[in-house]
């Protein structure tokens, strides 16, 4: 077991993803240098296995600072479908993207997330949709994450970017402690009790807000 996990941290195919975060993070380190604080002491554990990762969603940046925010594992960043329709294609499939269709998500694509979470690998979320309209205030988020993380049997873990503000002020991350979401159900949810723990997920995000904006 331990060897395939070994091969599999030094797969070819890694090299490229780990090239990008590389050059990603090495400028964005230099520019903005990033300050990353945590919840508690317990968020501030190293996250293990499986997990999905959700963030709000301010910019195109986003996915490179999350990745800075957990530099020590790979993301599996999904992605809206239409971007593969765009001159980025072959760069998105080569950096671990998922594509999705937001408003009607396949079995194929469900069980794609299902088998990189159930693998050990994180997953990264922006469950707003889309990038915000730059005023801070985040849109709903959308109850599919609470699904993906309910049939892998993994954690949330909530992550707060600030937007620049000016433009070139120091980046600002806030990580929130993992949200085991089968603990949160005592029998076989309904769609309103999903609803309602995608309504908790997205107070723990503006709980994670309020402690980034009384950053200096």
């Amino acid at each position: 077991m331990k060897e395939q996990k070994k091969a599999k941290l030094f797969s070819l195919k890694y090299w490229f993803v780990d090239f990008v975060r590389v050059t990603g993070a090495i400028p964005t380190y230099l520019w903005y240098r990033p300050k990353i604080v945590y919840e508690s002491k317990s968020a501030k554990k190293k996250i293990r296995g499986g997990a999905l990762l959700m963030c709000n969603h301010n910019c195109f940046y986003d996915p490179i600072y999350l990745m800075i925010a957990v530099w020590y594992r790979r993301h599996h960043f999904i992605i809206n479908k239409q971007f593969l329709e765009t001159k980025a294609r072959w760069f998105l499939e080569h950096v671990l993207c998922i594509p999705i269709d937001i408003e009607n998500t396949g079995f194929q694509t469900m069980k794609t997330i299902n088998d990189h979470l159930t693998s050990g690998e994180i997953v990264s979320i922006f469950p707003e949709g889309h990038i915000n309209d730059g005023s801070g205030e985040m849109r709903q988020f959308k109850s599919g994450m609470v699904l993906m993380a309910m049939r892998a049997k993994v954690p949330i873990v909530p992550v707060y970017i600030r937007a620049h503000e000016p433009r070139f002020s120091r980046l600002k991350i806030v990580i929130g402690e993992a949200v085991d979401i089968n603990k949160l159900f005592d029998s076989r949810p309904s769609m309103s009790d999903i609803e309602k723990v995608t309504e908790q997920l997205f107070e723990k995000e503006s709980q994670l807000k309020e402690i980034a904006f009384q950053l200096k």
